[in-house]
Parts: structure tokens; C-alpha cells; sequence
């Protein structure tokens, strides 16, 4: 049992280790803004603004009274002042707000956020943030890569600062959770949905690329862009096909036709039949001579065998 747990706690270790060497964030989560996603400027006590502001979405006040500056300001949306819209959006608003702020697994991050270069996670600041210069947030090639800020006070950015977005991240899915207020620095440049607790300031020329919700205070515009984001729906690259291998077509060779062989013609030479003349056969026969046949034929028996004996008798003499 105690080299399980010697086992166990080492991993344990470990683990925590290489947590604290690469300062990863764990995995966050879109956080459900419901019908508050609706609005690209939603406060709590009063709305104003001053100078040419374009608001690219709706306009919510709940439950203030006070809406002033459009125009000259410019809503490309709907106003939505103390009625149940606007009254619904703050509820969601209270919602998400939570959801936000109770994500786990954070990186502590503190002090200035500028000139640093975040993965997809949440991140967590007990106190106030800033922010110089410029923060990057890279999607890691992940369009639906989330990004949740906590902050436990204040979060300003100064003049000029920005937010950069690369590879593939969105600003639909960055989210700050603010304790208290936030202010915008002049001509600044801010990328996510700012869920701020109190108030909101957006100082002359400052640009939002996201949402700026307020939950009880006041949000106050000058000359300003705010767009309220859409995710992009993630674009799939198919994979090249392969061009088809073509194997060489070879012609068949059309065999070369045959030579004929011609057997030479030879004549035919006909034989001429030759008919030999045929003697005829004529019918010989012996003179009679009056004698007897056996007579004769003893004769020449006895002729023949006088001579054979003369032959032998001349051989061994």
C-alpha cells in the first residue's frame, strides 16, 4: 500500500512540475452569454456617449432610464431601454457572469498583459490587470479555441494598446470577467466580450471588437467602434486528391501479316503410257518324237549321273 501511494504521489508531482514549467492553461469553456449575446453595448445604469460612435449590434439599458449621444452615435440594431429585452439580457448577463468567474484550472496571471503571447485556457488575476502594448492570443489552429480572463478588480489598457488574434482565433470566444470597472485607453484597440461587474469607459477612439456589458453601472462611449462578434464556422481544408497514376498505355504491335508460302507450281508432266507390243504366246511343244516320255526321261536321268561321276573322278585324279 505505502508503494502505491509512494507510486501515486510521485506522478502527482510530476504532473504539477510540468504544469508550473509550461504554465498551460487547462481547457476552457464558451461561456453561455444567452440572450445578452444579443447586444453589443448592454448596461445597468445609464448609457452615454459623445461624438460619431457606430454600436454593430443591439443597445440595451436595464434598469436605468438614461440613454443619451445616439445621435450623434449610430445603433446598427435595436435600442432596447428598460423593456423585457434588455431587462432578460441583464439576467442571462448575471449568468454568464458567474459561469465566467467559476471556471477552474487557471493560470495566475498579474500585473501587465502586454507584449505576451497566451494559448486557449483561463487565466486569472486576484487583483487588477493592465494592459501595454499589445497582448497576442493564439488559437493554436483551433477556430473554436477559448480564451476566459478573470480579474478580480480593475482592467485598463492604455493608449494605443492592442489585442492581436492568430491562428484561428476568435474574438467570439474571448471572454473577460471583470470585478469591477474597465477602462479603454485612447485609440485602443480591445478584442473579446467584456463582462464588467460595475461600469464600463471607452475613452476617444477606442475600438472593441467584441461586446461591452456592464451589470450595475454606466457605460460611457467616445467617438467608437464596438462590433459584437460572430464565430466563423471552421473552414475544412480537403485533403488534395492524389492525381491518378497512369500507367503508359504500350500499343499493341499488329503482327505483320504473313507471307504466304507459295509452293512453287510444278508442272505436271504426264508419262506417256507406253504399250509394248506382246509377243504372242505361242504354243510350243515338243516334236514327238515317237519315244516314250518315261523312256526319255530315264535317258536323261542316267545322262545326268554319268556325268556327275565323270566329274568326280576327274576332281581327285
Amino acid at each position: 500500500m505505502m508503494k502505491i501511494f509512494y507510486k501515486f504521489s510521485a506522478v502527482l508531482f510530476l504532473v504539477s512540475f510540468s504544469f508550473a514549467i509550461n504554465g498551460s492553461a487547462l481547457a476552457a469553456t464558451a461561456v453561455n452569454l444567452g440572450t445578452a449575446g444579443n447586444f453589443a453595448v448592454l448596461g445597468g445604469s445609464t448609457i452615454t456617449n459623445t461624438g460619431s460612435t457606430v454600436v454593430n449590434g443591439d443597445l440595451g439599458l436595464s434598469p436605468g432610464t438614461s440613454v443619451t449621444g445616439f445621435p450623434p452615435g449610430t445603433v446598427n440594431g435595436t435600442q432596447h431601454v428598460t423593456d423585457a429585452v434588455a431587462a432578460q439580457g441583464q439576467a442571462d448577463l448575471v449568468a454568464a457572469y458567474n459561469a465566467a468567474g467559476s471556471q477552474t484550472g487557471a493560470v495566475t496571471v498579474s500585473g501587465d498583459l502586454g507584449g505576451q503571447t497566451l494559448a486557449p485556457g483561463v487565466y486569472n488575476s486576484a487583483s487588477s490587470l493592465s494592459l501595454t502594448g499589445t497582448l497576442t492570443l493564439d488559437g493554436q489552429n483551433n477556430p473554436n479555441a477559448v480564451f476566459v480572463f478573470q480579474v478580480g478588480s480593475a482592467l485598463t489598457t492604455a493608449s494605443g494598446s492592442k489585442i492581436n488574434l492568430i491562428n484561428g482565433a476568435q474574438a467570439c470566444n474571448v471572454f473577460w470577467q471583470v470585478g469591477s470597472s474597465v477602462t479603454l485607453g485612447t485609440n485602443s484597440t480591445f478584442t473579446g466580450s467584456l463582462l464588467a461587474f460595475t461600469s464600463v469607459t471607452a475613452t476617444t477612439g477606442a475600438v472593441v471588437n467584441g461586446r461591452v456589458l456592464a451589470r450595475n453601472g454606466a457605460v460611457t462611449l467616445d467617438t467608437n467602434s464596438v462590433n459584437r462578434p460572430a464565430c466563423s464556422a471552421a473552414v475544412v481544408t480537403p485533403a488534395p486528391t492524389p492525381a491518378p497514376v497512369l500507367s503508359p498505355v504500350v500499343p499493341t504491335p499488329t503482327p505483320a501479316p504473313a507471307t504466304p508460302i507459295v509452293s512453287p507450281i510444278r508442272p505436271v508432266v504426264q508419262t506417256p503410257s507406253l504399250t509394248l507390243p506382246v509377243a504372242p504366246v505361242q504354243n510350243l511343244s515338243l516334236p514327238r518324237t515317237g519315244l516314250d516320255p518315261n523312256l526319255l526321261l530315264g535317258i536323261l536321268s542316267l545322262l545326268a549321273l554319268i556325268t556327275f561321276f565323270v566329274q568326280k573322278k576327274i576332281k581327285f585324279t
